[in-house]
């Protein structure tokens, strides 16, 4: 039986109508699904319970902000129960891609069954409150077996333990992205080791980076503008390799965010119509939807 573990807080409700203007063809490059747990149920061993945020709350929510397309990150609290994520896809009209989450013994054709289903990478976490954390070796066999089908890693790592993986991530044969900023504590500075580490992280060509998550690197809390310089500095290091996304539903967070606020935070780090069409439309086209 499912236990109730960790509740975790929902959305908020009202998003406001943001003041800036996305590009067409704009992609939310994380985001989550969460349920209906009727439907799609919860990983038992899971370290979170979550609200239902269903795919046709994303929707109504892309529809309020502008976006048009969305990458669905597979959320660690259905575990390798892949289905939620399949069935978002699966009704998109091609407009969403996937993340996912997979046992080592996976095989070849669970693997290619999830390409078809528009599944596009690997995501591990070293969040370490979150679940166990993998071997190194797993990693590196896993994006092995990804390579040949254009696939990535996607990585959810704290910021201390940044330096500690460099040297596996850039072993890969693969590219990879880090989420939310490498979860930086802003109120450390840019100087600070972990954000030096991944700005040097960036001069290379496999690396991405998500911008999102301005409110987990926050110290000061909404508006969260303690965050821009984070992110400005890794658009000017690697334009052509950020991506940004909402996280909507936003779970374990500690300052639920707005949405629409969250765009028009976006529209701080850069207010170039070149830039955030970069990062909101080619970017993702080339990693998520160019196969």
């Amino acid at each position: 039986m499912d236990k109730p573990i960790n509740l975790i807080a929902g959305p908020d409700p009202n998003p406001i109508k943001p003041n800036l203007m996305l590009p067409e063809g704009s992609c939310d490059a994380h985001c989550h699904i969460f349920g209906p747990a009727e439907k799609f149920p919860y990983h038992p061993n899971r370290s979170y319970t979550p609200p239902d945020a269903s795919k046709d709350d994303l929707k109504k929510l892309h529809d309020h902000i502008g976006i048009d397309r969305a990458v669905i990150v597979h959320a660690s609290c259905h575990g390798t129960y892949m289905d939620a994520t399949l069935d978002a896809i699966a009704s998109s009209n091609g407009k969403y891609r996937g993340t996912s989450i997979v046992e080592p013994s996976i095989s070849d054709s669970e693997l290619q069954r999830y390409h078809d289903g528009g599944i596009r990478a690997v995501r591990f976490n070293f969040v370490k409150h979150l679940e166990s954390v993998p071997e190194e070796a797993t990693v590196k066999r896993m994006a092995d077996r990804i390579a040949a089908m254009g696939w990535h890693l996607v990585v959810h790592l704290d910021a201390q333990d940044i330096v500690e993986l460099s040297p596996l991530l850039l072993s890969l044969p693969v590219p990879f992205v880090i989420d939310h900023m490498a979860r930086v504590k802003a109120n450390e500075g840019l100087a600070q080791e972990p954000f030096v580490q991944l700005i040097d992280l960036m001069r290379h060509e496999n690396a991405w980076v998500k911008i999102c998550g301005g409110e987990r690197i926050s110290a000061d809390g909404p508006p969260f503008y303690d965050a821009i310089p984070f992110a400005q500095k890794l658009i000017s290091t690697a334009p052509d390799r950020v991506l940004w996304g909402t996280d909507f539903p936003h779970p374990n967070v500690k300052n639920m965010p707005n949405d629409g606020h969250l765009v028009d935070l976006l529209g701080m780090y850069t207010d170039e119509e070149a830039l955030l069409k970069k990062i909101l439309v080619s970017n993702p086209d080339r990693l998520y939807f160019s196969n």
